[in-house]
């Protein structure tokens, strides 16, 4: 007999049919396949490209820290809405990394939980039923949910290889423009691993202004940069009054499992954040603010980071190269984006990225992301693990010799 608990889920999650869904994600799907590879093939080790996260535990000085932090007896309490020596902290960085100086720790910077919470909380602060959100695609989904959630609506705008994979913002129509209230940006961007230009963000500053939409540039990747500077979307004039700017420290200082990033920018927006995260959470633990700090205080740390990546991106770039595909070393991330094949010579043939990609993790346990939602490409990232350089040079190796046996068809 069926519980009558089914038949009291809220719509946004099925209703009724909440749990009887037959869909399975990708992700599940890459999991499902990554499992039945690797029993079927043991001695083969999977070498996995889809991890989107550090290999890496946080440095030394991050993790001293927190153990002599989470001592203290004055770090045992709620944290609400953040300690404020981690908001002085920030705004130096910012100042520091990024050339954007005199952010006000007390009304232009607040602490978050990691930036997934703050892209999940933003929408109730904003977006009433009929309201619009505008997204780039493919991105990041969470903003999306949340904005459906109550009542609003998302509108996708394509991130095209022709144009950069900058959003053409002039081909939103016009009437979703009335409706719309956030534009969500993601530079570097995960998963094109293409950068913003100040010119781009001159451009956005002036269309947020035309037609009154708040601007939201999650930021999780900005210190991740090759060849050029970190740019931040608030370093340009006008920034500061049409939004804010989503910075994490999971990516930059290997703390993805720490959940600890801030935001940055419009004191109004910052204010309306606040306000839904008092009704959410009583803050970060205050020793992890506390290690954050130390964090914030070694960018040095991330250029160490930076170079390990942008060693293991060029070696990958090299390797695509020479087998045929039209990779190119990305402005950020730690991940390359490159156009799937057609196929294989007198082999399986590829209608979408998804069967590349489970074709790849199958036959030669490498496991790479699809995308299709614009064009058909794979990401691959540099995040996979090795134990030091040499173990890295092995591995890369290893790729490029399972590749090789395929003669792939562009």
């Amino acid at each position: 007999m069926e519980s009558y608990i089914q038949e009291l889920f809220a719509d946004r999650l099925g209703g009724n049919r909440f749990g009887k869904e037959e869909k399975i994600y990708k992700f599940e799907k890459i999991k499902r396949a990554k499992r039945e590879a690797s029993e079927k093939n043991p001695q083969m080790k999977l070498i996995d490209l889809g991890v989107g996260e550090p290999d890496e535990k946080a440095f030394p000085v991050i993790i001293d820290t927190l153990k002599a932090e989470a001592e203290k007896h004055n770090n045992r309490g709620y944290a609400d809405n953040g300690i404020r020596e981690f908001k002085v902290a920030a705004s130096e960085y910012m100042n520091r990394v990024f050339s954007v100086p005199g952010l006000d720790p007390d009304t232009e910077i607040i602490h978050s939980i990691g930036s997934k919470p703050a892209l999940a909380m933003i929408p109730s602060a904003f977006i009433n039923p009929g309201d619009v959100a505008l997204m780039t695609v493919p991105g990041y989904p969470v903003l999306g949910t949340h904005t459906s959630w109550y009542g609003g609506e998302t509108h996708a705008i394509p991130l095209e290889k022709k144009n950069g994979f900058l959003p053409d913002l002039s081909a939103v129509p016009g009437d979703i423009l009335k409706r719309a209230k956030i534009l969500l940006l993601n530079y570097p961007n995960n998963p094109t691993g293409a950068n913003a230009t100040p010119e781009f963000y001159r451009e956005v500053i002036d269309f947020a202004r035309e037609h009154s939409l708040i601007v939201i540039q999650d930021a999780a990747y900005a210190a991740l940069t090759y060849g050029t500077a970190p740019l931040s979307f608030l370093s340009v004039d006008g920034a500061r009054d049409v939004g804010i700017e989503i910075h994490s420290l999971s990516k930059a200082f290997n703390m993805t499992g720490w959940r600890m990033a801030f935001l940055a920018g419009n004191s109004l927006i910052i204010k309306a954040f606040a306000n839904v995260k008092d009704n959410y959470d009583s803050g970060q633990f205050k020793a992890i603010q506390m290690a954050g700090i130390s964090a914030l205080g070694h960018p040095e740390i991330t250029d160490e980071i930076n170079r390990k990546y942008e060693r293991r991106l060029r070696a990958l770039v090299e390797i695509l190269g020479r087998l045929g595909f039209k990779a190119q070393m990305p402005a950020g991330t730690f991940y390359l984006y490159v156009e799937i094949p057609k196929g294989i010579r007198g082999g399986a043939r590829f209608s979408n990225a998804e069967e590349f990609s489970q074709y790849l993790i199958h036959e030669k346990l490498i496991s790479t992301v699809p995308w299709d939602d614009v064009g058909h490409f794979v990401r691959l990232s540099a995040t996979f693990e090795a134990g030091g350089q040499e173990d890295e040079s092995t591995i890369l190796k290893e790729i490029e010799t399972r590749l090789s046996s395929l003669n792939f068809e562009f």
